[in-house]
C-alpha cells in the first residue's frame, strides 16, 4: 500500500510541534500589515500582530501562492508518496481553488500519483481535527483513500463558534454594516458567529457582556455534541491574544462537559485579521454545525 503525506495550510492554527512531529507539510497563506507582506519565513509574533491591529494598522490577507503549492507538491511526488490535503473553507478563501489547480497539474506531470483535496468548509483548528483523524487512520495502516473518505464524512460535523470583543474588525472585514458595528458597540453587544454548512461565516446568537458571550459558547457546544460526545479527537479553544479568556472557556468545558483533551492556541493572522484582538472560539465535532 502506497504511503501518503498529509498537507494543510498555515491557517489551521495547529501547534508547530504537532505539525512537525506528524510530518504535516504546511502551505502558507499570507497577510500584510500596512502593506508589508508576511507569511513565508517572515513572520510577526502573535503579540506583535495583534498590537498592530490595536494600533489601527491596516491588516489584510492573501491566499496561498500557486508557485509554492507546485513546489511543495512536486517535492512530495518525487518521494513516491500520495497526498491528502486538508484545506481551508473554499467559501472563505481562494486558497482552495489554488490547491485544486496545483494538485491537478502535479498529478498530470506524475502519472500514478494521487492527491485528494478535502474542503473542510471550515477554518482554524477544525482543519486540525480532520488532520488528527487522518493521522490516526494512517497509523492504523489505512490507505489514503480510506482516510480521505473518513475525514470527508466528518466535514458536516465540524463545529466552529466564536465571539469577538470588538465589532469594528468585523465591519472592516465586510461582515457587519457600519451602523450595526457602532450601535452594537454602544450597547455592549457580543455576537456569537459560526461556520455554516456552506463554509460561510454567519451570525448565530448575541448577548450583552463579555463573560456571558464566553459562557454562551460552551452552552451552544453542549447542545451540539450529540452522538459525538465521546468521539472527540480533541477540543480546540482559540483566541486573539486573550489567553485568560481562552483559559476561562477551557476550564468551563472541563468542569461542565468533562473534556481534558483541550488544545488552546492563538488565532493566526490570516484569520485574526478579520476577527481581531479579543476573539475567542471553540472547535469540536457535533451532530450539526
Amino acid at each position: 500500500m502506497k504511503d501518503f503525506v498529509i498537507t494543510t495550510e498555515s491557517n489551521s492554527d495547529m501547534p508547530v510541534e504537532f505539525l512537525q512531529e506528524n510530518g504535516v507539510v504546511v502551505i502558507p497563506h499570507y497577510y500584510s500589515v500596512d502593506e508589508e507582506v508576511y507569511g513565508d519565513g517572515k513572520e510577526m509574533t502573535v503579540r506583535e500582530f495583534y498590537d498592530a491591529m490595536r494600533a489601527q494598522k491596516k491588516a489584510a490577507t492573501m491566499a496561498s501562492n500557486p508557485a509554492v503549492i507546485l513546489e511543495k507538491f512536486t517535492e512530495i511526488a518525487k518521494s513516491g508518496r500520495d497526498i491528502l490535503h486538508i484545506s481551508f473553507s473554499s467559501a472563505l478563501s481562494g486558497g482552495y481553488s489554488n490547491i485544486v489547480a496545483g494538485a491537478r497539474e502535479v498529478m498530470d506531470e506524475n502519472p500514478g500519483m494521487n492527491i485528494r483535496v478535502v474542503d473542510t468548509l471550515s477554518v482554524s483548528m477544525a482543519e486540525g481535527i480532520l488532520m488528527k483523524a487522518a493521522l490516526d487512520m494512517r497509523a492504523e495502516g489505512k490507505s489514503m483513500e480510506e482516510a480521505a473518505d473518513a475525514v470527508e464524512a466528518l466535514v458536516p460535523h465540524l463545529c466552529v463558534q466564536f465571539t469577538v470583543d470588538d465589532l469594528n474588525h468585523l465591519y472592516r472585514g465586510g461582515r457587519l454594516s457600519k451602523t450595526t458595528a457602532i450601535f452594537g458597540t454602544l450597547a455592549n453587544i457580543k455576537p456569537i458567529l459560526y461556520i455554516d454548512d456552506a463554509g460561510k461565516l454567519v451570525a448565530l446568537d448575541k448577548t450583552r457582556g463579555r463573560k456571558k458571550s464566553l459562557n454562551l459558547l460552551v452552552k451552544n457546544m453542549s447542545e451540539r455534541l450529540g452522538s459525538f460526545k465521546d468521539k472527540q479527537k480533541f477540543i480546540g479553544v482559540v483566541h486573539g491574544d486573550c489567553r485568560e479568556d481562552a483559559d476561562y472557556v477551557a476550564d468551563l468545558i472541563r468542569s461542565e462537559l468533562g473534556y481534558e483533551n483541550i488544545i488552546i492556541q492563538p488565532v493566526g493572522p490570516s484569520i485574526g485579521a478579520h476577527s481581531g484582538p479579543g476573539a475567542v472560539g471553540v472547535l469540536f465535532l457535533g451532530d450539526h454545525r
